[in-house]
């Protein structure tokens, strides 16, 4: 065998460990971002699972907010069906009206005492805040996993292995700009 050929087939078989390195990195972030969606579908679960217990506790202190625990339930619904889609654009939506039902009922529970001391409601609103800070939290990751996989296929030279194989971008879960505001509690109230 020539030293030609030898350089030829080394080079031949770099060139092929390395489209196997590129592609391995590519499945991996895809993964990835899978995983990070899941664990935002586990919270999102275990939201919804808690949400009719406390609503069903306030029920029996908030004979008169019954508005507020419809808005809440609605939005419960919303976040579910845009969760089993996977309509990432629909469940940004719903979740800033779950956000907005549940500031809105945990503001009008400020006027119920008797509420704000029973033990049950006391454990389901700090369980549906963890959970509210752990979804925020996984959001995160979530969308720095989709970033990561995004960026990684459009850089060089993995597009070319990306289009070879046909990794494309996912997206990303965001909230427009009037989702993003804080809730103005004073307007609440009017």
């Amino acid at each position: 065998m020539s030293p030609f050929a030898i350089i030829l087939l080394v080079a031949g078989i770099l060139l092929v460990l390395y489209v196997i390195v590129i592609y391995n990195r590519l499945v991996n972030l895809k993964h990835s971002a899978g995983m990070a969606w899941s664990n935002i579908d586990v919270l999102l679960k275990q939201r919804h699972d808690e949400l009719p217990k406390l609503v069903e506790t306030c029920k029996h202190y908030m004979r008169y907010e019954r508005d507020t625990l419809e808005a809440v339930m609605r939005a419960r619904q919303a976040v579910a069906e845009a969760q089993q889609y996977t309509d990432l654009p629909a469940l940004g939506q719903a979740e800033s009206q779950l956000r907005l039902g549940l500031g809105r009922l945990f503001a009008v529970a400020e006027a119920y005492p008797e509420l704000r001391a029973s033990d049950n409601f006391r454990h389901l609103e700090t369980r549906i805040t963890g959970l509210e800070n752990a979804i925020a939290d996984r959001r995160e990751f979530y969308n720095d996993s989709v970033n990561m996989n995004n960026v990684r296929i459009e850089q060089f030279p993995d597009v070319l292995i990306a289009r070879m194989f046909n990794f494309g971008p996912l997206r990303l879960l965001e909230f427009t700009e009037p989702e993003k505001q804080d809730v103005d509690l004073a307007q609440l109230f009017r």
